[in-house]
């Protein structure tokens, strides 16, 4: 057998065998900076919904426990000064989609574009930060559906289409199948995720009508958006994940 055949064979039995000792992926420790990414979109989600679903009191109530959390997170987190002034703008465009009240017609036709880029420019900054986790399940979810509630009650969502190689500037078509992968290498090793598992079956249905790519405001199937129980769901499935830890 030629020498060069009988390297190539080797080399390819030395990337098995490490291969098969490279350690299975695992759920990390629930890191600040990925508890501020779930507790930031968290918090987008619910003004989102305040503002669809006219005003409600318990939406109001909610976003507010949202916002809370998330500054209790900051505050445990070691962040600079940029990602500390990328927070207190989210914040402020949170409090300004409340303050414009509950008619279409006072909220400035530029707001959610507005929105959406303080929520990016603060997960950006959240993901640089040195203690970021490569785990980012839950906050990729939560990411989608606000896109999600955003098409239903705004219209659209802008992505971070500079960052398509980030969760950040992927809709359905990226994101759905790499959560997929990412729930079940998970699991494998990890028998607590399965109820985390179901919920997700449901999501990801909805999560792949959403229909990025039209500018019409319609599901791919046609039928109703159901922003009130993706929302529901997505939010049961992110306690759960914090909750593992």
């Amino acid at each position: 057998m030629p020498t060069f055949m009988v390297s190539l064979r080797r080399l390819a039995a030395l990337c098995l065998g490490l291969l098969m000792l490279a350690p299975p992926l695992t759920l990390a420790a629930l890191t600040p900076v990925e508890t501020a990414q779930i507790h930031a979109t968290r918090a987008t989600g619910s003004l989102l919904l305040l503002r669809g679903e006219g005003f409600q009191k318990d939406h109001e109530l909610r976003l507010d426990a949202d916002i809370q959390f998330l500054e209790q997170t900051m505050r445990v987190l070691q962040s600079d000064e940029t990602l500390y002034r990328l927070h207190l703008q989210l914040v402020e465009e949170l409090r300004r989609g409340v303050a414009f009240g509950p008619g279409e017609e006072n909220m400035p036709w530029r707001y959610p574009e507005e929105l959406a880029r303080a929520l990016r420019d603060f997960l950006s900054a959240l993901r640089a930060h040195p203690t970021a986790s490569p785990t980012e399940v839950a906050a990729k979810v939560e990411y989608l559906t606000v896109q999600y509630l955003s098409r239903a009650y705004f219209g659209g969502f802008e992505i971070a289409r500079e960052q398509p190689n980030t969760y950040l500037g992927q809709d359905e078509r990226q994101l759905v199948p790499a959560i997929d992968q990412e729930m079940q290498a998970l699991a494998e090793n990890n028998p607590k995720l399965t109820k985390i598992q179901a919920r997700w079956k449901y999501l990801r249905g909805a999560l792949l009508d959403m229909n990025s790519l039209s500018s019409a405001a319609v599901t791919s199937s046609g039928r109703p958006f159901a922003p009130i129980a993706v929302d529901r769901h997505t939010r049961a499935l992110s306690e759960e994940w914090m909750a593992l830890e």
